[in-house]
């Protein structure tokens, strides 16, 4: 297996989602949604010209916002390739762009620090060898159903192949490999969805490994992966297979959509994102965070200013999460911990009143302070055996380490105690 120590120190990544679906701007599975033929979807890639592209402003925001390592769509479901790929006309090198819009990607962020990640479709509503199935843009519209019955997935196969092999020679050594997605579970009626024998999975899986020994591999070619990768939901708790726990990155979005979405205003705050990250990194998990650039090439103000917000808050309490995972203890209510060795993070979703009650925690923490500033937090052991009177606080359980809070929260969006817990 490949080793995956860090990414699972990194924690934090971008997901960047970004294709000629930007112009439409309202979601980028439009050509599914509103079953858009090819003819009628072509003037976006004639007009495709995102002249304000620099992708170092890019790598800047990521790195600003604390991100270590991020994931492009190199081909979405439409087909539309950002690199100049030798087997298709479909590509950023022939619209007005006409330039590869990769490659200078891959550059910045390499220069930044960044790990490297390739997202690559599976599917390709554009390919003339992709079998018409539910999931198609044309899929209610019966005389091209008819024409396109004889359609090869072996030869498809082939395409997917051969992209995904200049993907990996191309670009320099490569760190993810992210594909989506198979759905072979559904059927229509008239046609099945797909999966691992129309991608030839187990056949992918071994040249990708050939190509970049080290690389990791997500989960959905269903011939299993490094990693597994929920998507727009928080796990209750840490993942498992078979009983036992696995590496897992949560994909979450902005707001409502992957891709540049105009009108979409499901837009989190920062203060949501930053409890994603921690709940994420408390039950063991990465979180790679989405941004759809738009047509110009650039990352929309609310979006500069989500990871400007993050990164304020990461620039502080990122030991909190780098290389961090899940402890044993059991927080509070409204709050999560993660650890590192022998510093404990308590992060407090909710401020509480002068007073938070720790358990299983007396004489096993040495210091405590809060993060942002290192100013103390005083620590005591109230007996459990003491009533509670007017002002004496009593009723608590054995073991619980009391933490004398100031009145006024931090102003920070979460707070975090360190605890130095003892040998």
């Amino acid at each position: 297996m490949p080793d995956t120590s860090w990414f699972v120190h990194d924690r934090f990544g971008l997901f960047i989602h970004w294709g000629i679906y930007a112009l439409p701007a309202r979601h980028e599975w439009v050509k599914n949604r509103e079953m858009i033929s090819d003819e009628d979807y072509q003037k976006y890639f004639d007009h495709f010209d995102p002249d304000l592209y620099d992708p170092s402003t890019w790598a800047q925001l990521a790195k600003t916002a604390g991100m270590k390592y991020f994931v492009v769509t190199t081909k979405h479901h439409d087909g539309f390739c950002l690199w100049d790929s030798a087997l298709t006309d479909y590509k950023a090198t022939n619209t007005p762009a006409g330039r590869d819009l990769l490659k200078p990607m891959v550059e910045a962020f390499r220069s930044e620090g960044f790990k490297v990640g390739f997202y690559h479709s599976v599917i390709d509503w554009h390919h003339p060898e992709f079998p018409v199935d539910g999931l198609h843009p044309m899929r209610e519209n019966l005389e091209f159903r008819e024409k396109a019955r004889n359609r090869d997935i072996r030869k498809y196969g082939e395409y997917l192949h051969g992209q995904t092999r200049e993907l990996l020679t191309q670009f320099g050594k490569i760190d993810i490999m992210w594909f989506d997605f198979s759905y072979s579970q559904r059927d229509w009626g008239w046609s099945r969805g797909k999966g691992k024998e129309d991608w030839q999975s187990e056949k992918l899986m071994a040249m990708v490994r050939e190509l970049q020994p080290h690389i990791l591999v997500n989960d959905r070619l269903e011939v299993g992966g490094d990693f597994k990768t929920p998507e727009q939901y928080q796990p209750a708790g840490r993942l498992m297979v078979d009983g036992k726990p696995v590496v897992w990155e949560a994909c979450q979005t902005l707001n409502g959509s992957w891709g540049y979405h105009r009108d979409n205003l499901d837009w989190k705050p920062v203060d949501m994102l930053i409890r994603m990250l921690v709940d994420t990194v408390s039950k063991d998990g990465n979180m790679l965070l989405n941004v759809g650039p738009n047509a110009r090439g650039e990352f929309e103000p609310r979006a500069i200013e989500r990871l400007k917000g993050i990164g304020e808050w990461m620039r502080l309490h990122g030991r909190s999460i780098y290389g961090c995972g899940a402890s044993q203890f059991t927080p509070p209510p409204d709050c999560r911990y993660t650890q590192r060795g022998n510093r404990l993070y308590l992060h407090l979703f909710a401020w509480p009143f002068r007073h938070v009650h720790l358990p299983d925690l007396a004489n096993r923490v040495e210091y405590a302070q809060l993060l942002n500033d290192a100013s103390e937090i005083n620590m005591r052991v109230v007996d459990p055996h003491q009533e509670a009177q007017n002002t004496t606080m009593g009723g608590l359980a054995p073991n619980t380490l009391t933490l004398e809070l100031p009145v006024q929260k931090p102003d920070v969006a979460v707070p975090v105690i360190e605890l130095f817990l003892k040998d």
